[in-house]
């Protein structure tokens, strides 16, 4: 059997011997297939990824650990931070909102910003009731409605659960500036 030295494959006594070039192609196949994969497999994941994440749980936070240590008919601001997640970057938003309770068993949680332009306000102790110092809107504790100043509509009242005597609000933004309460 005639070969020469250019053949890939060689026979020698009825056994294919693999030639050292075809022994250097078949490695350097293998090493760029591991290659590819060491490199491909974490740049394929960190672009998929964001789309296969698990969606975000509610937005329930706890704002207080026991309602027991809540005053009476004395609202009382809980500031807490909420991280979100868009895609690959992390933010972290402080929030705040308002406990209220007349009788220590129902509560009524607002938002801690203003339906005029989202300042934050506070409780005003010698008149009862919160006032906005942006724009001197007044509202009232109990109702959250207006009673003084250019608010469009009444504090934005959020969800309130008690658990295990702990206080969950669902927290959540609303559009500012305008009557109707619509979510941000």
């Amino acid at each position: 059997m005639a070969s020469t030295r250019r053949e890939a494959v060689e026979e020698h006594d009825g056994a294919k011997q693999v030639t050292r070039r075809g022994f250097l192609r078949w490695v350097s196949g293998i090493g760029a297939a591991v290659s590819a994969a060491v490199v491909g497999f974490p740049a394929i994941r960190a672009f998929v990824s964001p789309v296969l994440a698990a969606p975000p749980l509610d937005n329930w936070v706890k704002v207080a650990d026991d309602i027991a240590l809540l005053d009476v008919g004395v609202p009382v601001r809980v500031n807490f931070v909420q991280s979100t997640v868009d895609a690959w970057l992390e933010s972290r938003t402080l929030n705040g909102v308002w406990l209220f309770t007349e009788d220590g068993e129902k509560f009524k949680a607002y938002n801690g910003h203003c339906t005029h332009l989202g300042c934050a306000y506070i409780y005003d102790k010698d008149h009862k009731n919160f006032l906005c110092p942006c724009h001197h809107g007044q509202f009232d504790v109990t109702t959250g409605r207006v009673l003084a100043g250019p608010p469009p509509r009444p504090l934005d009242e959020l969800e309130v659960q008690v658990r295990d005597s702990a206080v969950f609000v669902k927290y959540r933004d609303f559009r500012l500036g305008i009557a109707e309460k619509v979510e941000a």
